[in-house]
């Protein structure tokens, strides 16, 4: 089943911008593709390989950094096309 994932990277530390700039680069680095806008990044995938891929990605940059808050919104549907028609 295809899925969308939004993600937002926010860690809890003064240099938190090359944290988040490593965390987009790892998901540039997938197979998968990869939207991003300056609140948030989406990635759109084959559900097993998309949540396979992101586990290993988050805890690795989890280990990266001291706190650091994930916020992520899953939809069951690949809306990487989706333009708003207003």
């Amino acid at each position: 089943m295809k899925i969308s994932v939004e993600l937002t990277l926010t860690p809890l530390k003064d240099d938190y911008e090359s944290h988040i700039i490593e965390f987009i680069k790892e998901l540039r680095k997938s197979e998968f593709k990869v939207l991003e806008n300056p609140l948030s990044t989406q990635i759109y995938g084959e559900y097993d390989a998309l949540m396979t891929f992101l586990t290993r990605t988050i805890k690795q940059s989890f280990l990266d950094i001291d706190i650091a808050v994930l916020n992520m919104k899953v939809v069951k549907t690949d809306r990487s096309d989706y333009e708003p028609d207003f």
